[in-house]
């Protein structure tokens, strides 16, 4: 079964009010994304790179859009009770796929810098969302093709030429519905050259009980001698299904570091595209998984090296409890003109379980000589030499194993350098090992009843 068709027929049946309640640019590309569709169908368990995880599949129930756009109700504060970190940031807020602006946002940015409802921006300053939106992601993969069609806000980031913001900008994602929900999410960021900003993005579900789909597409161009960080933290419910992709092109000299983290969630695809277009430059990946039950975590990272002098690294790591799967695909493309590349890409794994289960596919296609790179991939379980020695030293064993894992994910979260987010990641990932009390916002009913990612 194709699951398209019926998103296709609901767009037909409601295109009107789509693009009355959207803005120009983004009813724009509507109709070619339109035409992908109907010659096409979402990736299935049959497509290389998506055999363990459907897009088809995960698109095929029948979740409800909010086409009309509906104002739903959310409690916000009960969505900040554990998860999101208690920092000094910009702080705007996506509910189901509506931006809204907050007091710590509204008139706190200068020099001509935007953190904004995407459909507001279209309306507003429409040449600069029609010169960026669309021109990353491409219009003949069918999942951004889908996104295109049924995105109707989202929220823009823009940074002009030489504009350094010194706070962190965040970005809370919030799910909250009495019914089945689809969102289509749709995120542009856009530094211009010798930009620079951070950005928090986390994921929340308000309401566990209640079945939740996020497509999301993520934008990002970094000008020249650009510096932007991104985190993306997700702590969602074992019923909220997330296909986010991500779409970056690097200029020369820019500096492009990423972090994605999966604390909590149900189905879990995460994309993600680079294209170092241009010289001299940095790009850093690296994320974390921690599974249990039967969370599905399935990270995909494509490098693609087509200038010289430029230097990658990617890190990717697991923990996966009880029925959990997580899978990773990693390639790293050297083109023929990208001489002098330096690209590493590292993917490590820890199965505490015996029913878990780990698929890695670490890649390297190079076409030059003129190149440093290297990958692998090492999949296993927690050292037992070292959890004898924790035992005699009077430490439980559920101690030990929370304390050995913890520190097998201190590098990556180390990787964050937005101040004071390091420590309280830590902390998070603390709680998710313990299964306290706190420990998972997205499921509470799973926190209360002490659900842990170690056997006690």
């Amino acid at each position: 079964m194709n699951s398209l068709k019926q998103y296709i027929e609901l767009y037909l049946e409601n295109r009107a009010t789509v693009d009355e309640n959207s803005a120009a640019p983004l009813n724009k590309l509507r109709a070619e994304a339109l035409e992908v569709l109907e010659r096409a169908q979402l990736p299935d368990s049959s497509c290389e790179d998506f055999e363990h995880t459907s897009i088809n599949d995960m698109f095929a129930p029948d979740y409800g859009v909010n086409i009309s756009r509906v104002n739903i109700p959310v409690d916000v504060a009960s969505s900040f009770k554990c998860g999101v970190p208690n920092m000094s940031t910009l702080l705007g807020i996506t509910v189901n796929d509506s931006f809204r602006s907050t007091s710590t946002l509204q008139g706190k940015l200068t020099d001509g810098a935007l953190f904004m409802s995407l459909r507001a921006a279209a309306r507003e300053k429409a040449e600069l969302v029609e010169r960026y939106y669309g021109s990353v992601a491409p219009l003949s993969n069918a999942s951004v093709a889908l996104n295109t069609l049924l995105a109707q806000d989202g929220a823009l980031i823009y940074v002009p030429r030489g504009v350094q913001l010194s706070k962190p900008l965040q970005l809370v994602n919030i799910f909250s519905s009495p019914a089945p929900l689809a969102a289509f999410r749709r995120l542009l960021i856009v530094l211009e050259d010798d930009a620079a900003a951070q950005l928090l993005v986390c994921d929340h579900t308000q309401d566990s009980a209640t079945d939740y789909l996020s497509s999301q597409v993520v934008e990002v161009v970094a000008g020249r001698n650009s510096s932007l960080e991104i985190i993306d933290i997700e702590e969602s419910s074992s019923r909220t299904s997330r296909y986010s992709q991500m779409f970056v092109r690097q200029h020369d000299g820019s500096n492009v570091r990423i972090n994605g983290t999966t604390l909590y969630g149900g189905i879990t695809r995460n994309d993600y595209h680079i294209d170092v277009s241009g010289a001299h430059c940095s790009t850093t990946l690296n994320g974390m998984a921690i599974c249990s039950a039967s969370q599905h975590t399935d990270n995909h990272t494509r490098i693609n090296h087509l200038s010289q002098h430029c230097h990658s690294t990617q890190m990717f790591k697991y923990v996966l409890d009880d029925d959990s799967k997580g899978v990773f695909s990693g390639s790293i493309l050297v083109a023929p003109g990208a001489s002098f590349t330096e690209a590493y890409q590292s993917n490590r794994n820890i199965l505490a379980s015996t029913d878990a289960r780990m698929h890695t596919k670490p890649q390297l296609e190079i076409y030059n000589d003129d190149v440093k790179c290297s990958h692998g991939a090492t999949t296993g379980q927690l050292d037992a030499e070292a959890l004898f020695y924790m035992r005699t030293r009077g430490i439980t064993e559920h101690e030990a194993r929370t304390m050995l894992m913890q520190a097998f994910m201190t590098d990556v979260i180390d990787s964050v350098h937005i101040d004071g987010l390091s420590d309280r990641l830590r902390h998070l990932v603390e709680l998710r090992f313990k299964g306290g009390p706190d420990a998972l916002c997205g499921d509470c009913a799973a926190s209360c009843r002490g659900e842990s990612v170690v056997k006690q």
